[in-house]
């Protein structure tokens, strides 16, 4: 038996169908296709993405064309100076034997002062007698200060300076000398000064000091008084060097002889 349908009953059943089913809201349907979307497509495993390296933005070439010419002189100066600092000194090589400066030997010029004939000369004699002779002596660097005054005296008596006539005063240092033969010499007791001491350099620049000091003292002494007044004052660079140098006592003895006869000589000329 076959079943026939009239017109306008399956518009009917629709209507029925949608009667019995219960209503979703607009958004759970939304909410409920959007799931069903998401599980049907997975998400894709992203990855952290590094960061950029941010580098120096290069100057346009527009602005270099435009510099004048002169700057961009300048800029490439700049750099170059800039790279000479960065690179460190080449290391200098050592000066060969040749380049270094020659010294000669100590020592001093050969030879002895001519005077020609026909000149008034007038020249001391190192004779001491019956002269009265002033000493001045440092106690400073003594082990080398005593072996002077040893040489001086020795010297004096060779010069026929008879001991009572010698007086030695003593100073603390080399400093102390212009002033010690000052008061010596502002006695007008004695014909002449001997000055004797030592000065050794050392890591300071007292050496200078005390040595300069020291001479033109002593040579300040001498211009004042008007007595005559010998530098017996070794400078030396090490203790060493005093070994050979101790004769300096007996030189300065010699000197200040000499000097005392020819003041003598020169009043009795202007007095004649």
């Amino acid at each position: 038996m076959t079943e026939e349908r009239w017109p306008g009953e399956e518009r009917l059943v629709g209507t029925r169908q949608q009667e019995l089913e219960p209503e979703v809201p607009v958004d759970e349907a939304e909410l409920d296709s959007g799931e069903e979307e998401a599980e049907a497509e997975p998400m894709p495993e992203t990855e952290a993405e590094p960061m950029p390296e941010t580098e120096a933005e290069p100057i346009p070439e527009t602005e270099a064309e435009l510099a004048p010419p002169e700057e961009q002189l300048g800029d490439e100066e700049a750099s170059e100076a800039e790279r000479d600092d960065d690179t460190p000194p080449p290391d200098e090589a050592p000066a060969e034997e040749d380049e270094l400066p020659r010294l000669r030997a100590p020592g001093h010029a050969p030879g002895q002062l001519s005077i020609p004939d026909g000149y008034g000369v007038i020249t001391g004699s190192s004779d001491g007698t019956r002269r009265a002779v002033g000493i001045v002596v440092s106690r400073f660097n003594g082990e080398v200060t005593n072996r002077m005054l040893e040489s001086a005296l020795d010297e004096l008596e060779l010069a026929g300076v008879a001991r009572q006539a010698v007086t030695v005063v003593q100073v603390p240092g080399a400093f102390e000398l212009p002033l010690g033969a000052m008061a010596l010499a502002k006695t007008r007791r004695f014909a002449c000064i001997v000055a004797l001491g030592c000065v050794i350099r050392g890591e300071t620049p007292h050496f200078d000091y005390v040595a300069g000091e020291a001479a033109s003292g002593l040579q300040l002494a001498a211009l004042e008084t008007g007595i005559p007044v010998s530098f017996g004052v070794l400078t030396l660079e090490s203790a060493g060097q005093a070994d050979e140098r101790v004769g300096k006592g007996a030189e300065a003895v010699r000197t200040a002889l000499e000097m005392a006869d020819l003041f003598s000589q020169l009043r009795a000329n202007a007095t004649a």
